[in-house]
This record gives structure tokens, C-alpha cells and sequence, in this order.
């Protein structure tokens, strides 16, 4: 599928440091450069966000997750080799990503996203991108993009055009605290 102007001017947002509102492979959210300390201060200031609380990251291949995590544990692996849905996993220690990705203890939880359009952004972007639900803090996630807050979509930088009129309801994805021993622990189903 061609995606055209709406990929690059996605793209061209990214990389001026700005926010985009963009549809995920799980549910609508804001994203930024999740290297550039000033683009993830935006979304913690859209959102009205507690800078306490780490963000999510979504990269395109296995490859990119390498350079942003120190160590893959064995059964995260495992997990997204057999997942045929979107799972977050938190990995014990990020590498290389602005302040604010990672929680205090340096953990970050990553997705390995598995959708046409995210994946073809995050390629052409070359770097992971921040995805967090498009809400104001402590509000619900929106299930389409009817229900995303106005105000949310005026600060964004860029509004992406695909998806917008898909009107079923989708919802976050599970997420997944994994250790290097392989010790597991779902925070969120």
C-alpha cells in the first residue's frame, strides 16, 4: 500500500523535532523522535503527562531494538516470535533514547510494531518513534480517532490522514515486564 504525502510529511515532522497524532498498530497516539530530549518534553507537556511516568517506544525490526536496549532477555524473544498480536515488553535497561523514555530504573518498554503503516514510518524515519495514547493525562485511551480530544489534536505538529475514518474501536496492548533471567511480569492485559 502507498502511503504517500501522509508518510512523508510524517517524516518531515519527525525530523524538525515536532509531534505527530497517528494511528499505531494498536490505537491512536502521539509520537515523536524518541532520541530528542526537547520532541519528548512536547508530548509530556500535550499530554499534561507526569515526566515520572517512562513512555512507550515502537521500532520497525528486531535489528533497531538491538540499539536501543542493552540486552534482549531469551524470552522476550521467545514472546515475539509466537505473539500474532501487538505486546509491549519492558526491557531491563534502554540504551541511546532521550530522557523520559526510560523509568527511573532504566527500563523501557518497547513494541515491536507489526503494521504497514507504522512500520513503513519508523523505516523511512530510521529511528524509534514514542507512542503514547493520544489522551490528556488521566483521561481513557481513544478507541478511534472520533473520540481523540480536540485539544489533542491541535497540538500536534502533524495530523496523519490514514486511518481517520476506520471507526471500529481498537485498545492498548498488553504489556509485559520481562528480566534477563527470564522472570516475567504483566502489568497491563
Amino acid at each position: 500500500m502507498d502511503f504517500g504525502d501522509d508518510i512523508k510529511s510524517a517524516v518531515d515532522t519527525l525530523r524538525k523535532g515536532g509531534v505527530i497524532l497517528y494511528p499505531t498498530d494498536t490505537i491512536w497516539g502521539l509520537g515523536c523522535d524518541a532520541t530528542l530530549d526537547s520532541a519528548v518534553e512536547k508530548i509530556f507537556s500535550i499530554k499534561n503527562r507526569d515526566s515520572a511516568k517512562s513512555l512507550i517506544v515502537l521500532v520497525s525490526s528486531i535489528n533497531m531494538l538491538e540499539r536501543y536496549v542493552s540486552a534482549i532477555p531469551e524470552a522476550a524473544l521467545s514472546i515475539l516470535e509466537v505473539s500474532d498480536s501487538p505486546v509491549t515488553i519492558i526491557y531491563p535497561r534502554g540504551r541511546n533514547l532521550a530522557g523520559g523514555v526510560c523509568s527511573a530504573d532504566g527500563s523501557v518498554g518497547i513494541r515491536l510494531c507489526n503494521d504497514e503503516f507504522c512500520n513503513e514510518l519508523i523505516t523511512r524515519f530510521r529511528k524509534p518513534i514514542v507512542s503514547t495514547s493520544a489522551n490528556p493525562g488521566g483521561m481513557n485511551p481513544p478507541g478511534n480517532f472520533d473520540e481523540i480530544d480536540q485539544s489533542i489534536i491541535r497540538s500536534a505538529d502533524y495530523v496523519v490522514r490514514h486511518r481517520q475514518d476506520d471507526r471500529g474501536v481498537c485498545s492498548p496492548s498488553p504489556i509485559i515486564k520481562i528480566d534477563m533471567d527470564g522472570v516475567f511480569r504483566i502489568i497491563r492485559k
